[in-house]
């Protein structure tokens, strides 16, 4: 993923809050709050899916798809990334992203995910992702771009998109090519699935949240010496993953597994097939 420009700091005091809320909309400033929020939830991620790569090898003693223990986390850690995504096209917007640029990253999503199709259906052929969080993603960037003008009818729209599936469901929605709408009867046999319901309204509400933030509080969403807050080194680190999100997300699990094979192999213990 192409690295942004690092932020550039706010007027302190009460300057900050007009600069942040008008010329950071016209200018290409980076709110690294969102960022370092993105970069944490990137680390949860590793951390989860490193426990993933122990239990499938064998390893752990673990259920990913009926423990609350993990099934909670996974809903975390996909809802921060959501609300970060709807936060990111509220900046874009607010900025004036064109649609050019925007199309430019959409095929980046694209590609990514049609790779995370093929590398699932190698390891798992029986449940392959077909539509996990790169798919969803890319489908409901372009619905949040669209409905960004509608700012804070985000907020109703986001809890009709998130109650929907809890109350509509029916078997047409139970095949592959119509599950990633999300009213389905029952979750599909898939390593990762992401519909459009109910996610799209976590993402509206990251969308909303911000819009109201840039508004009113946008030095809420910057970190820096001038905003009196001298960010620590595990706070750039932080945001700086988490402006390299699509890439690390690409590269953490062929990483971890190389390196779990390696380390077994050392070990004499045999590499599971």
């Amino acid at each position: 993923m192409p690295k942004i420009s690092r932020p550039r700091s706010p007027v302190p005091g009460r300057d900050a809050r007009a600069a942040g809320g008008e010329e950071g909309r016209r200018s290409g400033q980076r709110f690294d709050r969102i960022d370092g929020l993105r970069g944490a939830a990137l680390i949860w991620m590793a951390a989860f899916h490193f426990c993933f790569d122990l239990s499938n090898w064998r390893l752990l003693d673990a259920n990913f798809y009926t423990d609350p223990l993990w099934t909670l986390q996974r809903t975390c850690i996909l809802s921060t990334f959501l609300l970060c995504a709807g936060a990111g096209q509220a900046v874009a917007t607010a900025q004036g992203q064109s649609w050019a640029r925007f199309w430019r990253r959409w095929a980046q999503i694209v590609a990514c995910a049609l790779l995370v199709s093929a590398g699932s259906w190698v390891m798992f052929p029986r449940s392959y992702i077909s539509f996990g969080v790169l798919h969803g993603m890319a489908a409901m960037l372009i619905l949040a771009r669209l409905s960004a003008p509608l700012k804070g009818w985000l907020w109703p729209l986001g809890a009709v998109a998130v109650a929907l599936p809890l109350g509509v469901s029916h078997p047409w929605f139970d095949t592959r090519a119509t599950n990633w709408i999300g009213l389905v009867t029952h979750k599909p046999i898939t390593e990762d699935f992401v519909p459009i319901l109910p996610w799209l309204g976590v993402m509206w509400w990251g969308m909303a949240a911000t819009q109201w933030l840039m508004a009113k509080r946008p030095h809420w969403l910057v970190s820096g010496p001038d905003s009196g807050d001298n960010p620590h080194r595990v706070w750039r680190g932080l945001v700086s993953r988490g402006q390299w999100s699509l890439t690390f997300y690409m590269v953490h699990q062929p990483l971890m597994l190389g390196l779990l094979s390696a380390a077994m192999w050392i070990g004499g213990r045999p590499v599971p097939r």
